[in-house]
C-alpha cells in the first residue's frame, strides 16, 4: 500500500510536468482573505494535504480563528494544523519559532514572538516566506501531503529553534504532550487536546539538518479533570551552523501514533532537500489547477480565480498515512485499503458548489471522500455532519453528507459501494433522537421549542428545510438504483418543507411544537430559529422543488420578493451578525444559505436579473486584496461559488447534475475532462454594457432551450457560447 500511494505521487508530478507551462502556483494569492471576514491562513499546503503549516500571530479571537490576521504585525510560531475560513477557532498544533537570543517576550497569551512587515513577506500555492525582523532569520515553508518543510536562515552561525507543545488559543485546550529525542537529528512526540475537535492527537517526527548541539525542555502545568498535570511544554534546542547559515526543519504528521509518523516522514521526505520538495509541491499545485485554463480578463481577475480554485483544493483533507492506517471516529485504528481517507468536511457550507465542482476537477478523489463517509458511519452510527481529525464536531445542521453521495452517484461515479452509501444515507435521516429528526417525520417539521441535547444552536426552522432538501436527494438515488419503496418514503419527506411556510406572511416561518407559527414574527430579525440567517435568507432553501415554492407563493409574489431580496436594505443602525456580510440588500454573499438565489431569476424567465447580479457579485465581493473575501472562505464553498459562476454556470440544486447558466467572468475558459476532453465556456464579444448584451446561449452550436445545462453535457465535452 505505502508504495502504491508513493507511486500515485509521483504520476501525478509527472503529469505537472508534461500537462501544462503554465505556473498556475504563482497566480495564486494566499493573502486574499487574510484581512476582513475571511478567516484563511496563507501559509503552505500541497491540494488536500493533512499538513497545514502556516504562521501564527499569537494572539486570539474572532479575527485570529484560522492564527494569521493581516493587520497584525507578529508571529508568534508556525504550526502545522490550521483550518479555511472556518469560523471555528482550533488546531494550530506542533508550533516551531526560529529565535536568536535576546528573545522578545511579550505578557501572555502572546508570549515569546518576532515582528514582521508585509514588505518581507510573499507566498504562492505551496510557499510562504517571511522575514522575522525581531530576530534577523528568514523562513520559508512547503509541504508535502503529510510533511511541513521549514528553511530558516540565521544571521549567524549558531542557531535556536523553540518547539511549543503546550501552544493552545481560542478553542482549543491542550491536555497531554511529550517529546522524545531519537538520534542527534530526530525527535518526536505528540500533542493531545480538547477543541472543536473532542480528543483529538496529533503525532509527529521531526528531523533537523544539522544534529542538536543541546535540547531543554520546560514543563507546563496544565488542570484536567480537576487535577494537575505537569507535561512537557516549550523545547528549547540549539544547532551549530556551516557557512550557508541555513537549517531545513521537516515534521511529518500522523493521527495514529509515533510509528505513523515516522512512516510519513520517511515516506514522503526523507530528504532535507526544501527546494526539491518547493518544486514538486507547487508542480502538485499546478497539475491541480490546470484543469481550469482562463484566458482574458485582468490580472487581478485571474488571481483570484486561481486564488479561488487553489481554496477549493485546501479541503477535504488527507487523513491517514502512507500506508492506509488512520484514526477513526471510534477512536481506535483503521486500515484503508485500496483507498485514502479523507477528514475537515465542512458539509453545511460545501455541498452546496465545492463537492459538485470536485466531479470536475478532482473526480479521481470524490470516492474516496464517499468511501471516507461510509466508514465514518460504521465508526460513529450516522454520517458526518463536520468532522475533522477523526472526531465530529456536530457544528452546522442538516445531513449534508447525502447530497455529496447522491450527486456522485447520479454523475455515475464509482468506485464505493452504492448499497452501503445509501443504506448510510437512510439510517442517519432515521436517527429520531437527533436535533429533531423523530418529530420531523412524525408531524412533518421540527419545533422550535423542544428539547435536545444536541440543540444548544436550536436552528429549528433551519433545520426543517435542509432535511427535506436531504430527503429529495436520498428520493432520487434510491429511485436510480431501483428502491422504489424507499424513494417513495423520501419523496413525501421532501415536501414536509410546506410545513415551515405561512401563506399569512409568505415567509418560512419557525413553529413551536403544538403547529402554532412564531408571533410576533418579523423576517428582517435574526432568531435562534434560523441558522445563522433570517427568514428572507432562508425563504430559497427548498432547491430540489423551486417550482413548488413559485406555485405556492404564486409567481408575481415571487418575484417580488425575490427583487425585494437584493433591493430591501438593513437600516444604517441595524446591528447585522457577523455572519451577515457581502450585503446586497437582505441577500448575504459572505454566508452560505444565499449562495444561489442570485440564479432564482432564471427560472421565473428573467435571466438578465441573474446575470446581473452574478457579473455584481464577481466584480465586487471578490478582490485581489488581502479583504477580497466578504465572508468566512468556508472549507472552499465561498471560492467554489466563484469558480462555477466565473465558468457561466452554477447549481441551485446540488445534487444530481443540472446548472443555471450565469454569465462567464471570462472570454474562454476550457475545463480539463477526466476523460480528456475538454469542455470550453466563450463569451468572446464582451461589450461595454455586458451582461445585458448576452441575448442566447449556444450548445454546441444550437440555441438552448430553457437556462440549464446539464453534467451529461459538460462531460461530452463541446462548447458552450454567451453570445
Amino acid at each position: 500500500m505505502k508504495r502504491f500511494l508513493s507511486t500515485i505521487y509521483i504520476v501525478l508530478l509527472l503529469a505537472a510536468a508534461t500537462a501544462q507551462t503554465t505556473d498556475y502556483a504563482s497566480l495564486v494569492n494566499p493573502l486574499i482573505g487574510t484581512d476582513g471576514k475571511g478567516n484563511v491562513y496563507p501559509g503552505a499546503q500541497a491540494p488536500f494535504g493533512m499538513v497545514q503549516l502556516s504562521p501564527d500571530n499569537g494572539q486570539p479571537g474572532w479575527d485570529w480563528i484560522a492564527g494569521y490576521f493581516y493587520p497584525d504585525s507578529t508571529i508568534a510560531g508556525f504550526s502545522h494544523t490550521h483550518l479555511s475560513g472556518t469560523g471555528a477557532g482550533d488546531l494550530y498544533d506542533i508550533s516551531f519559532l526560529p529565535v536568536t537570543e535576546p528573545l522578545k517576550v511579550a505578557d501572555a497569551p502572546l508570549g515569546v514572538h518576532s515582528m514582521f512587515s508585509h514588505e518581507r513577506e510573499e507566498c504562492e500555492a505551496g510557499y510562504y516566506r517571511v522575514h522575522l525582523d525581531s530576530y534577523g532569520i528568514d523562513v520559508e515553508l512547503t509541504a508535502t501531503e503529510r510533511c511541513g518543510i521549514q528553511r530558516y536562515t540565521y544571521p549567524t552561525d549558531t542557531a535556536t529553534v523553540l518547539l511549543n507543545l503546550g501552544k493552545a488559543t481560542n478553542w482549543d485546550a491542550t491536555q497531554a504532550t511529550h517529546i522524545a529525542i531519537i538520534d542527534s537529528f530526530t525527535i518526536e512526540g505528540y500533542r493531545h487536546s480538547n477543541g472543536w475537535a473532542r480528543g483529538q492527537e496529533v503525532y509527529f517526527r521531526t528531523r533537523f539538518s544539522r544534529p542538536i548541539a543541546s535540547f531543554k525542555c520546560d514543563s507546563t502545568q496544565i488542570i484536567r479533570d480537576g487535577n494537575i498535570w505537569i507535561m512537557p511544554g516549550v523545547a528549547t534546542m540549539t544547532f551549530a551552523l556551516d557557512d550557508s547559515r541555513e537549517l531545513t526543519v521537516t515534521t511529518a504528521l500522523s493521527g495514529t501514533g509515533l510509528e505513523g509518523a515516522a512512516k510519513n516522514l520517511a515516506a514522503e521526505a526523507p530528504h532535507n532537500d526544501f527546494d526539491h520538495y518547493r518544486t514538486a509541491t507547487q508542480d502538485y499545485w499546478n497539475n491541480r489547477l490546470s484543469r481550469i485554463e482562463v484566458k482574458g480578463g485582468t490580472h487581478d481577475e485571474r488571481v483570484c480565480f486561481y486564488t479561488a480554485l487553489y481554496r477549493t483544493m485546501i479541503a477535504p483533507t488527507l487523513f491517514c498515512d502512507v500506508d492506509g492506517l488512520y484514526r477513526g471516529a471510534d477512536k481506535q485504528n483503521h486500515t484503508a485499503d485500496g483507498w485514502q481517507n479523507y477528514s475537515t468536511f465542512s458539509l453545511w457550507d460545501t455541498f452546496r458548489a465545492a463537492h459538485p465542482l470536485f466531479t470536475y476537477t478532482a473526480p479521481e478523489l470524490v470516492s474516496d471522500m464517499i468511501i471516507s463517509f461510509i466508514a465514518f458511519y460504521g465508526q460513529h452510527g450516522r454520517l458526518p455532519v463536520w468532522n475533522m481529525w477523526g472526531s465530529e464536531t456536530d457544528m452546522m445542521i442538516g445531513y449534508h453528507s447525502v447530497p455529496v453521495i447522491a450527486d456522485a452517484y447520479l454523475k455515475g461515479i464509482t468506485g464505493f459501494d452504492a448499497e452501503k452509501a445509501l443504506a448510510a444515507c437512510v439510517a442517519t435521516a432515521n436517527c429520531d433522537d437527533y436535533r429533531g429528526i423523530g418529530f420531523y417525520k412524525e408531524n412533518g417539521y421540527v419545533p422550535y421549542d423542544i428539547v435536545d441535547p444536541y440543540n444548544a444552536d436550536n436552528w429549528a426552522m433551519s433545520r426543517t428545510l435542509e432535511y427535506a432538501y436531504d430527503d429529495h436527494c436520498i428520493a432520487r438515488m434510491a429511485q436510480a438504483m431501483g428502491h422504489d419503496s424507499i424513494a417513495a418514503v423520501f419523496y413525501e419527506r421532501a415536501k414536509k418543507w410546506y410545513n415551515q411556510y405561512n401563506s399569512a406572511t409568505t415567509f418560512m416561518q419557525p413553529r413551536d411544537s403544538k403547529g402554532e407559527f412564531q408571533k410576533p414574527f418579523n423576517p428582517d430579525e435574526y432568531t435562534p430559529h434560523i441558522c445563522e440567517s433570517n427568514a428572507w435568507h432562508y425563504m430559497w432553501s427548498v432547491q430540489h422543488d423551486i417550482d413548488g415554492l413559485i406555485e405556492i407563493m404564486g409567481i408575481k409574489r415571487f418575484e417580488q420578493k425575490l427583487d425585494s431580496m437584493f433591493t430591501y436594505s438593513p437600516s444604517a443602525n441595524d446591528e447585522l451578525p457577523i455572519f451577515s456580510t457581502g450585503m446586497i440588500g437582505q441577500y448575504a454573499h459572505g454566508n452560505e444559505p444565499s449562495h444561489h438565489v442570485s440564479y432564482l431569476f432564471n427560472k421565473i424567465g428573467k435571466p438578465e436579473k441573474t446575470r446581473e447580479y452574478v457579473m455584481q457579485i464577481m466584480k465586487e465581493l471578490y478582490r485581489n486584496t488581502p479583504d477580497g473575501l466578504c465572508g468566512n472562505e468556508d472549507c472552499g464553498q465561498m471560492s467554489a461559488w466563484y469558480v462555477m459562476s466565473a465558468m457561466g454556470f452554477y447549481p441551485i440544486d446540488p445534487c444530481g447534475g443540472e446548472y443555471e447558466l450565469g454569465v462567464p467572468l471570462f472570454p474562454e475558459v476550457r475545463l480539463r475532462l477526466s476523460n480528456g476532453g475538454f469542455f470550453t465556456i466563450k463569451s468572446p464579444n464582451q461589450a461595454a454594457d455586458y451582461p445585458k448584451s448576452v441575448t442566447r446561449v449556444l450548445l454546441n452550436g444550437k440555441k438552448i432551450k430553457g437556462s440549464t445545462i446539464s453534467h451529461k453535457d459538460i462531460i461530452s465535452g463541446g462548447v458552450l457560447e454567451f453570445k
